[in-house]
């Protein structure tokens, strides 16, 4: 059976693959944060700053791939375009809404989440 967090997860995940924008404030706390450790983003506060951030870099191109993975034990998010990993998102939750996204995107630290191409 799903833990809550892991519907949480899927759901967020669902609106940015849909590209929906007024699903992705629904699943956002008025108050969460997003914290980012690279890109100059630094920390960003409340649905609609960390919704047009979301938009920005989980959503909206055609080549990106958005999948709900492990991350630090628990469900979150994994970004790849053709293969790479450009970020990967560790989620709180409370209830139905995301309080808190802890976002990398520190080249370095994505290279263990980079999928290689498979052979024949």
């Amino acid at each position: 059976m799903l833990n809550r967090l892991d519907d949480v997860v899927r759901g967020f995940a669902e609106a940015c693959r849909r590209d929906d924008v007024a699903a992705v404030v629904a699943a956002l706390d008025a108050d969460v944060v997003a914290v980012c450790d690279g890109g100059g983003l630094g920390v960003v506060h409340g649905a609609e700053d960390v919704t047009w951030l979301v938009i920005g870099l989980l959503c909206g191109r055609p080549d990106t791939e958005l999948t709900v993975e492990s991350v630090n034990g628990q469900a979150g998010l994994a970004v790849r375009r053709a293969g790479r990993a450009v970020a990967v998102v560790g989620v709180e939750a409370a209830g139905t809404t995301v309080t808190g996204l802890w976002i990398v995107l520190n080249p370095a630290k994505l290279r263990g989440w980079t999928r290689q191409p498979r052979g024949l």
